[in-house]
């Protein structure tokens, strides 16, 4: 190396000096840009394994999405299944509504016949109910009331200012050695407002009467209630069945 330095001045020996430290510091710059992209490869490398994550999760959720759409599609197919059998059940309510009016309007029809019936039936039965008690009734009022000398009940009109009403049941007897009137009707069935009409009724009659008076009403049934207002207005009720005991 000496050897080889032989001859070289000292300005030439200084300037191939600074050739190579140039050289030197070159070379490092180069190394220290190699780190830098060494870094940003490394850099680049890390956000490409998050790039394929959130692509592996973009997939995930494309196949989910999809997932998600048939099973609203089979949804709406089931929903739409079911309108058009709610329409078809709607559709078979409404026939048989009008099946219901058609069946209702058939059963007002024949109750309105049946009530018509009846009422004839009512009137027949109200003759008989009135002549059982005319022959009936007599021994019935000895046996449970003591009142005696009583033939048949008959249907009389007695006068009452100038105007005559009407006693379904009539007769005379005597109680406790008195003398008695005995003022009936016949109704099959015996409510609250048969009642009330035969109070007012008495009102009438026993205004023009001389003697003190048995009240009785006389039918198939009566209601408890009617039963009750009668005792108020002592009134008593008889019932048919009564008659056999």
């Amino acid at each position: 190396m000496a050897e080889a330095l032989k001859g070289i001045t000292a300005e030439l020996y200084e300037a191939m000096i600074a050739v190579v430290d140039e050289r030197v510091k070159e070379i490092r710059v180069t190394r220290e840009d190699f780190s830098e992209l060494k870094g940003i490869v490394g850099d680049l490398a890390h956000s490409h394994n998050q790039l394929r994550e959130v692509v592996t999760e973009l997939a995930q959720g494309h196949r989910e999405l999809v997932q998600s759409h048939n099973e609203l599609r089979e949804v709406v197919t089931e929903l739409a299944q079911g309108h058009r059998e709610l329409v078809q059940s709607h559709n078979e309510l409404r026939g048989a509504v009008g099946e219901l009016a058609q069946a209702q309007a058939r059963t007002e029809k024949a109750v309105a016949n049946l009530a018509h019936q009846v009422g004839r039936m009512s009137d027949t039965l109200g003759y008989g109910l009135e002549d059982l008690g005319e022959w009936v009734l007599p021994a019935y009022f000895e046996r449970a009331y003591g009142i005696t000398g009583v033939e048949r009940c008959i249907r009389r009109f007695i006068k009452v200012d100038r105007k005559e009403v009407e006693v379904n049941l009539y007769a005379e007897g005597k109680r406790n050695g008195e003398a008695v009137v005995l003022l009936g009707e016949s109704k099959n069935r015996i409510g609250r407002t048969e009642v009330k009409k035969f109070v007012a009724h008495l009102r009438v009659l026993e205004r023009v009467l001389d003697k003190p008076a048995f009240r009785f009403l006389f039918g198939f049934w009566a209601h408890p209630s009617a039963e009750r207002l009668a005792r108020e207005n002592n009134i008593e009720v008889i019932s048919s069945y009564q008659l056999t005991r």
